[in-house]
């Protein structure tokens, strides 16, 4: 065949193939970070620690399934950035009771109530006595959920506005939770959620008391969202600052979601930095070696401490000056990762395959 008209229908093949359209039944799962804050303090207008996770068919965008991990503070905002709303969410699911994960969650649950959202579930652990020094203290996951709209009840308007719309349960938001608490300590990837083709396991990690990390797993792929995890053992000499149970749920997932500190606000680094605080959460060198092992595919710092270009995190300064994003890809490139980095900024997505 003449080698003009052989180059003629190799370009009418490529524009054909270009013209198909994407496999609509086509299976995807989207990672978004609904909010990259760390800890309690308020920079930059960043959201609370929160991470969604979407799945289903491209034609429905990745939609029919949506999940969200943690509900730090602007949660319900965020998500209405990415076109969606609380009444969407199949399932919210918490790592832990610190409030940087958990103050979103009163938003998420009124704004169903306000616009006759239908039952969603709710899953975290079950309660758990706190450690010292108030180890007569529960931390309580039913208690959050129970409470979460005690001030609208007591200024009224929870009754008022039932009054104008007799659909909305006088019991306030908590009455739409299905609450499903799992007892702690929980062993490696027990089942904690199921959906169709999906199903969502959990580990129990060292933070605080009930601490939980989760992993999604799906015919798209799958993500593991490590919380606040820190190692076993509390205070060095240790091997790593990183969780030896996230290790364990997360081997061989194409993503792992988790909060990092940079190595700059380590105690001997004189920021000032409570070692309490710097010692139970994971490094992100560390974080890049556990990856590395683990054969993470795809390592997404969130939760930053300190919060990218801040001068302090709280009352303590950064020594040294704010840092950016290349300065925690380089604390993790120093382990050796060889997989893709992502630096957690709100919104941030990742789309699998």
């Amino acid at each position: 065949m003449h080698k003009s008209l052989c180059l003629l229908l190799i370009f009418a093949l490529n524009a054909a193939c270009e013209r198909q359209p994407a496999d609509a039944n086509a299976r995807c799962l989207e990672i978004t970070l609904t909010g990259t804050q760390g800890g309690p303090p308020a920079v930059n207008g960043l959201a609370g620690a929160g991470t969604l996770v979407r799945y289903g068919s491209e034609a429905s965008g990745c939609s029919d399934l949506i999940l969200q991990f943690d509900a730090g503070r602007g949660t319900t905002g965020r998500i209405s950035k990415l076109g969606s709303s609380p009444l969407d969410l199949d399932a919210i699911f918490l790592t832990h009771m610190h409030s940087d994960h958990t103050e979103g969650l009163s938003s998420l649950l009124l704004h169903r109530w306000h616009f006759l959202g239908g039952p969603v579930d709710v899953v975290c652990a079950s309660d758990v006595v706190a450690s010292k020094p108030l180890p007569e203290r529960s931390l309580s996951c039913r208690g959050l959920v129970e409470h979460s709209a005690d001030a609208l009840v007591a200024s009224g308007e929870i009754m008022q506005r039932h009054a104008e719309n007799k659909e909305r349960d006088p019991a306030g938001p908590a009455s739409l939770v299905r609450l499903q608490t799992v007892d702690v300590p929980l062993p490696e990837g027990t089942v904690v959620w199921k959906s169709g083709d999906v199903t969502v396991s959990a580990i129990s990690t060292t933070h605080i008391a009930g601490s939980l990390a989760y992993r999604v797993d799906s015919p798209a792929g799958s993500v593991v969202i490590g919380g606040d995890a820190g190692n076993s053992k509390l205070s060095p000499p240790r091997e790593s600052s990183t969780s030896e149970a996230v290790e364990a749920l997360a081997t061989g997932a194409d993503v792992l979601v988790h909060s990092a500190m940079h190595p700059v606000f380590a105690p001997d680094k004189d920021s000032g930095f409570p070692p309490i605080a710097y010692y139970r959460q994971s490094n992100a060198t560390d974080l890049g070696s556990m990856a590395e092992r683990a054969e993470i595919k795809h390592l997404v710092l969130t939760h930053l401490i300190p919060a990218l270009n801040a001068a302090s995190h709280g009352p303590w300064p950064v020594p040294g000056g704010p840092l950016g994003a290349e300065d925690f890809e380089s604390a993790v490139r120093e382990s050796g990762f060889r997989g893709r980095v992502t630096i957690g900024r709100d919104l941030a997505t990742i789309r699998l395959p």
